[in-house]
């Protein structure tokens, strides 16, 4: 791949991989030059770079065998620290992705359709009866009924677009102070309450969570509570049947434990 991108740029830029998991992105320079290059990227990072969300699309090129290459404006920076993620401009960045109508008109003409909560809660039990053993655990029973009871609460919701991945390491903060939030390959449109519900359960202290919902936009209330809660309980049978699966025992029993916390605060919850 580095050979087909010096045939693009030019044999006097210097191309390295990037990083990552997908060993598709690539770092370019030349002289005070600098650019991210990535393999195959979703062509609703023209979007994103309009709005403002990623880095500068600076060029898109398709390769003789198929596959398209873009590149991006490299800029200085780093990702946000796990604390930063309290920031109110976090909360204002997610606002302005979850209000943006172009995001998504242009998800749907790409093909995505909106995931509902019943779909999702089809899915979780498909998952889960393919398992064998899996029931044996208390926590995951309990999560199965507490998904069920409070179905009802997650419907009716505008769905938008969700990037679907909000952990601090995919937000950038460049030098000169412009935030981004990167790596859309999971985006999604659902219920926003998947995005900064994450947000909440990792980053922010309990006793601050309506000072930030209102800093993104939404009154605290116990139905919103129960729908975050319903997709956090979700969001961690998929991971605890990803490990399953793959038999990371230790990485199993880190997740039932996440489990067992996640009950106790639905339970709180549907007690009040």
């Amino acid at each position: 791949m580095v050979d087909w991108l010096k045939r693009i740029l030019g044999e006097d830029w210097k191309v390295a991989p990037a990083g990552g998991l997908t060993g598709d992105a690539y770092h370019a320079v030349k002289g005070n030059q600098r650019l991210f290059l990535k393999r195959n990227s979703s062509p609703f990072l023209a979007v994103l770079s309009a709005e403002g969300i990623v880095p500068k699309l600076i060029w898109t090129k398709r390769l003789e065998n198929g596959d398209v290459i873009t590149a991006q404006e490299w800029l200085e920076g780093r990702e946000l620290k796990p604390q930063e993620m309290q920031n109110d401009r976090v909360a204002k960045l997610l606002q302005k992705i979850h209000h943006s109508s172009e995001l998504l008109h242009m998800l749907m003409r790409l093909g995505k359709k909106p995931v509902t909560s019943d779909e999702g809660f089809a899915v979780i039990k498909q998952n889960i009866g393919r398992i064998e053993g899996i029931h044996r655990y208390p926590a995951v029973e309990e999560a199965l009924y507490y998904l069920d009871f409070l179905l009802p609460e997650t419907r009716g919701q505008d769905l938008v677009v969700c990037h679907g991945d909000l952990n601090h390491n995919n937000v950038l903060l460049t030098d000169e102070g412009n935030l981004y939030l990167i790596d859309w390959d999971n985006a999604l449109i659902a219920d926003p309450v998947i995005d900064y519900g994450m947000v909440l359960k990792w980053y922010i202290p309990m006793k601050d969570w309506d000072t930030w919902l209102n800093k993104y936009g939404v009154a605290n209330n116990q139905q919103l509570y129960r729908r975050m809660f319903w997709y956090l309980l979700l969001d961690s049978l998929h991971y605890l049947i990803w490990h399953y699966d793959r038999k990371e025992t230790w990485k199993v029993m880190e997740r039932l434990t996440d489990l067992q916390e996640l009950n106790e605060q639905v339970r709180m919850i549907i007690l009040t």
